[in-house]
């Protein structure tokens, strides 16, 4: 890639000068952070904490930190607070991988962390120990299903009887799987080699699944395995991957899948009718590569019908997907974070992760590409 001119340079310096004097009028808070490495994963965990780590082996040892940091105390409040003293992430916990963390969960109500990531599909178990220590430790290895497959497995976990991970890099390979014991609960009956682009626990006797080719699946481990061969999500161009994120649908009732393309084709579809979806729209964003390997999309869980999406350059976009109708084709975002394309030594930072605040309504945690850790509550337009 060529080098920027210096006219470039100085159109890049006047963008980001406007963009920090127009963020006094956008956000009610911006904090901007530094990691030592970039993470993918930003996960909420016991406490106002969240769960950080590194994806490329960059601590010298090719070891890669997984870490615990309590948010400031200001982004903690579930009301308005005055001035705080302390508004730096504090870290809490720490342990080491020894290899590349591409995704990690906490099981619900317990201690234990689930990690995943190359060079193939096994999962790593950890345990956050006790209040009086600062250590994550390395508990077990949950072994790939197959031996040959190199791809890293997409995980979500539930807690029913016993602790549980959902897991699986291709859709013929899903599994539900007993932590502790390791004990196979269901296993997918299907030859869908197609990769995994998003799965999830919609309760703790069904799942969703769906393929990086726009196709979701819905089992229920109650009932005898069955090929996962779902319906597609939209008729993709040829190239386009899918993610998925599950949240409710815009009038905040059923569940629902969004459903978002490397293309910028978002859809919305009502899990009781999953072979019919419910919005379609296309999203503004620049065409990312074939492999979009970021590619993001989370609801809102405290603000009805709002989602984001992210992974195709240094910005996060915010849609309402209440004002959509049957007619829609072009979505505006009601609002788009731009601090990470300005952030770091690097102005090319791809946001690699974002994941809303538990009950903050317009609270947007993000992660980039250069180690940027960006929280941001953007101005609610009716209280100005």
């Amino acid at each position: 890639m060529a080098a920027p001119t210096e006219r470039q340079q100085e159109e890049k310096e006047e963008e980001e000068e406007d963009w920090v004097l127009d963020s006094l009028g956008l956000y009610e808070d911006l904090h901007m952070f530094d990691l030592q490495e970039p993470t993918r994963v930003l996960e909420w965990s016991r406490g106002p904490s969240i769960c950080v780590a590194g994806y490329g082996g960059s601590g010298g040892d090719g070891r890669s930190e997984i870490l615990q940091l309590g948010l400031p105390p200001r982004l903690c409040a579930r009301d308005k607070q005055g001035l705080c003293p302390e508004r730096d992430f504090k870290v809490e916990r720490g342990g080491f991988s020894h290899r590349p963390v591409h995704g990690l969960k906490q099981v619900p109500d317990t201690s234990l962390l689930v990690t995943s990531g190359p060079p193939d599909s096994s999962l790593q178990v950890w345990q956050m120990a006790a209040e009086d220590t600062d250590v994550i430790n390395f508990v077990s290895t949950i072994p790939a299903g197959n031996a040959s497959e190199k791809s890293w497995a997409k995980i979500a976990t539930a807690f029913a009887e016993n602790p549980w991970v959902l897991h699986g890099s291709r859709v013929s390979n899903v599994q539900v799987t007993e932590i502790e014991s390791k004990r196979s609960i269901y296993r997918a009956a299907s030859n869908n080699s197609d990769e995994v682009g998003g799965l999830e626990f919609l309760d703790c006797n069904t799942f969703l699944v769906c393929s990086t080719k726009g196709r979701l699946s819905l089992a229920d481990i109650r009932q005898p395995p069955s090929p996962l061969e779902g319906a597609p999500v939209s008729l993709a161009l040829g190239g386009e991957r899918w993610c998925m994120g599950v949240g409710h649908s815009p009038d905040g009732g059923a569940l629902a899948a969004a459903c978002f393309s490397s293309g910028g084709q978002l859809t919305l579809t009502d899990l009781r009718s999953s072979s019919t979806p419910l919005k379609q729209a296309t999203c503004k964003v620049p065409v990312p590569g074939q492999n979009a390997e970021f590619l993001g999309v989370s609801w809102a869980p405290a603000l009805e019908g709002c989602l984001a999406v992210s992974g195709f350059d240094g910005t996060v976009h915010v849609y309402d997907t209440k004002s959509w109708d049957d007619s829609s084709r072009e979505a505006a975002p009601v609002f788009v974070h731009k601090g990470h394309a300005f952030s770091g030594a690097s102005s090319g930072a791809v946001v690699t992760v974002h994941t809303w605040h538990p009950w903050k309504p317009r609270t947007v945690l993000s992660a980039a590409s250069d180690g940027s850790l960006h929280v941001w509550d953007w101005m609610d337009p009716c209280s100005s």
